[in-house]
């Protein structure tokens, strides 16, 4: 489990059952605690793939490369 080192704290929330419910399904978790964690888990982790992906884009943009459409489907981009 990703940041299991990590300090833990009591927490007490009230949350929807339902969705802790779909969640559990969704994620194959056995308790409400480990369903919790796991989907903090990939949210964390979806953000930095997501964070990760821009910079690339922004790297691979601010490269100047030209991007030619071979089958004419890109719309070109008017400045």
């Amino acid at each position: 489990m990703a940041g299991s080192s990590t300090t833990k704290k009591h927490k007490h929330f009230i949350l929807d059952q339902a969705k802790i419910e779909r969640a559990q399904k969704l994620l194959g978790t056995q308790t409400e605690k480990e369903t919790i964690e796991r989907a903090l888990e990939e949210v964390i982790e979806e953000r930095e793939r997501n964070r990760q992906a821009w910079a690339a884009h922004e790297r691979f943009v601010k490269s100047g490369i030209e991007i030619r459409d071979v089958y004419g489907v890109l719309q070109a981009e008017t400045k």
